[in-house]
C-alpha cells in the first residue's frame, strides 16, 4: 500500500498577492522573553511537576493555586512607584484605580494568602503551588519574561526542623524528577551566619556588608585569590577594567576567606570550622545552632552529605532571607547545543524568610520553602541527557484511505480511545504516502491501514511505526525494504487494539 499514488481531496488555494490597498500584515512573532513550547517541552514539564508534586503531597503538602494578578503594593519585592508600578513587573490599573500586577513569583501571593486567611488556617500552613510567573525584565539567552515555578512552603514554623524538611523534600523532589542520585546537591548557609562574621570582622556599613557578599559570590569564578582582592582595595581584570573592593583590612579579609572555605567534609566537620570563624557572637551563635538542628533532623531523615552540605560560599539572596538559606546545584556533566561541556550551576533555591507575612499583619510569621524553575529543570536534564519526554509519543493514526468511509475511519479512532489509546483520524487532504510521513512527523507508535480488502475481509493493516524506526537505520536496499515492509501486519479487526496495545507496551 506504500506505493499507491498521491490521492489528493482538493487543491490548496492559491496565495493571492497583496494589492497596494491591503491593510498592512502583522509579521507573524513571538514578544521579546516569550517562548512557544511543543509537545516534547511541555510533556517534559508535566512529566517533572507530577513527580515532583507526587513527593510534595506524600510530605503532608497540600496544593494551592492564586490567581495570576496581585495588587502591586502586595508583591513585595517591587512596589508601585509613583506613577506606573511596572518597574520589574506587568501592571494594570482597574477599574476601581488600584494598580494590579501578573505575579513576580508564587511566594509573595502564599504571604498574601497567609495574611488574609490566618486565623482559618492549620499552624503550620504547608503548602505547594506551581504556574507560569511574569518579569518584566531584560530578556536573555536562557532568562525569559515569563516561565513555571514550583514551589513548596512551610509558614508558621520557626523550627529549624521546618528548613531541614524542606531540603530533604527538595533533594527527594529532584531525584523524582529524573535527577539520579548524586547528581545534585543541596548547599546550605545561613545569614546569621553571614551577620556574625561581618561583626567579627568590623563590617558595619551597609554598603560595605554588600561589597563582602558581591565578593565571595564570585569565589567558584574568581577562586580565593580573586576574592581577596575584591574583599581590599579592588580588582583588575583581563580586560583591565577595575571593579572596586570592599575595603577590609588584610586580617578582615582572611577572616572571610576563612569562612567561606571552611565548607570543605562533612556537615559537623563544617560547622567545627565555622564556629572559630563566627562563634562568640550572639548572631553567629545562633545560626550555628539552627544549622546545628538542621543537620541532625537531615540525618535522621536520612539525607546525607551526599545530597546535602552546609557551604558557607553561598550568599544568594541573603537580603531577602533571614536565616537558613539553601541551593541546589547541578553536579551532572551538561553540553551546549555545540557539545561543549558547560557549568549549569544553580537549579533551585529558598531559605527561611520570616519577614514576609509581616508586611501585610505588622506581626512576625515564620516561613521557610524551596523553589525551582520547571522550564530549567527540563533544561538541565535535557543538557544532561536525561530528557524525561525524550520518548514522547504522537497519537495511533488512522489513515484516510477512502474519504467514502469515513465513519468506519472514526469508528476504529473511537475505539482505540474508548480502551485509553490516544488515537485520531488523519483529516488533511493529502494522499497516502503524505499521511504516512505525517504520522512519522507526529511520532505516532503505529498507523492503522484500512482499505477495501480490508474492510471486505473484518481486517486491518498496522504499520509499527517504532519498529520501523528502530529498523531505518540498518537499511541498503530501499526495494527490498518496501517488499519485507517490516513491522506491518494485517490482522483480524476485533484484534486491533490488543496489537496496538503490544506497540505501545513494547516502545
Amino acid at each position: 500500500m506504500d506505493d499507491l499514488p498521491s490521492l489528493s481531496l482538493g487543491s490548496q488555494a492559491a496565495k493571492r498577492a497583496p494589492m497596494a490597498n491591503d491593510p498592512p500584515r502583522p509579521e507573524a512573532r513571538a514578544p521579546r522573553g516569550f517562548v512557544d513550547r511543543r509537545a516534547r517541552d511541555v510533556a517534559a514539564e508535566r512529566a517533572i511537576l507530577a513527580a515532583v508534586t507526587e513527593v510534595y503531597e506524600r510530605w503532608g503538602f497540600e496544593p494551592l493555586d492564586t490567581g495570576a494578578f496581585e495588587y502591586a503594593d502586595a508583591l513585595g519585592k517591587f512596589l508601585p512607584d509613583a506613577d506606573r508600578p511596572n518597574e520589574g513587573v506587568f501592571a494594570l490599573q482597574d477599574d476601581d484605580e488600584q494598580w494590579a500586577a501578573l505575579r513576580y513569583d508564587l511566594t509573595a501571593p502564599l504571604a498574601r494568602f497567609a495574611a488574609q486567611n490566618w486565623e482559618t488556617l492549620p499552624k503550620p500552613f504547608r503548602r505547594y503551588a506551581h504556574g507560569p510567573v511574569w518579569r518584566n525584565e531584560k530578556p536573555g539567552p536562557g532568562r525569559y519574561r515569563e516561565f513555571v515555578q514550583c514551589d513548596a512552603d512551610t509558614v508558621g514554623s520557626a523550627r529549624p526542623e521546618a528548613d531541614a524538611e524542606i531540603i530533604a523534600m527538595a533533594a527527594e523532589g529532584l531525584q523524582a524528577a529524573g535527577l539520579p542520585a548524586g547528581s545534585a546537591v543541596l548547599k546550605i548557609n545561613s545569614r546569621k551566619l553571614l551577620n556574625g562574621l561581618m561583626a567579627a570582622a568590623g563590617v558595619e556599613a551597609e554598603g560595605q556588608k554588600l561589597g563582602v557578599l558581591r565578593a565571595v559570590d564570585k569565589l567558584d569564578r574568581l577562586g580565593p585569590d580573586g576574592v581577596r582582592l575584591l574583599l581590599g582595595a579592588g580588582r583588575l581584570d583581563e580586560s583591565g577594567a577595575f571593579t572596586k573592593g570592599a575595603g577590609l583590612s588584610a586580617a578582615a579579609a582572611e577572616r572571610v576567606l576563612a569562612f567561606t572555605v571552611a565548607g570543605v567534609g562533612g556537615r559537623s566537620e563544617t560547622l567545627a570550622k565555622l564556629a572559630d570563624v563566627v562563634g562568640g557572637s550572639a548572631e553567629g551563635d545562633e545560626g550555628l545552632a539552627e544549622l546545628s538542628a538542621i543537620d541532625v533532623a537531615l540525618t535522621a531523615l536520612g539525607v546525607g552529605p551526599d545530597r546535602a552540605i552546609i557551604d558557607p560560599a553561598v550568599v544568594r539572596g541573603l537580603e531577602y532571607y533571614t536565616g537558613a538559606v539553601f541551593e541546589a546545584e547541578l553536579l551532572l556533566p551538561t553540553t551546549d547545543e555545540r557539545g561543549e561541556i558547560v557549568r549549569f550551576g544553580s537549579i533551585g533555591g529558598g531559605g527561611r524568610y520570616d519577614d514576609l507575612v509581616a508586611r501585610f499583619t505588622g506581626e512576625r510569621v515564620p516561613a521557610t520553602g524551596f523553589s525551582f524553575g520547571v522550564s530549567r529543570l527540563a533544561s538541565a536534564l535535557r543538557a544532561a541527557g536525561k530528557d524525561l519526554a525524550a520518548a514522547t509519543r504522537g497519537p495511533v493514526v488512522v489513515i484516510a484511505f477512502d474519504q467514502t468511509r469515513m465513519a468506519d475511519y472514526f469508528a476504529i479512532a473511537g475505539e482505540l480511545r474508548g480502551a485509553g489509546i490516544s488515537a485520531e483520524v488523519y483529516l488533511g487532504s493529502s494522499g497516502m504516502r503524505a499521511q504516512m510521513k505525517y504520522a512519522d512527523r507526529r511520532s505516532s507508535p503505529a498507523a492503522v491501514i484500512v482499505g477495501e480488502d480490508e474492510l471486505a475481509a473484518g481486517t486491518v493493516t498496522i504499520k509499527d511505526l517504532d519498529l520501523g524506526r528502530a529498523l531505518s537505520g540498518d537499511v541498503e536496499d530501499n526495494a527490498a525494504w518496501r517488499e519485507q515492509r517490516p513491522g506491518q501486519q494485517t490482522i483480524p479487526r476485533a484484534e486491533l487494539t490488543a496489537a496496538i496495545r503490544k506497540i505501545l507496551d513494547a516502545g
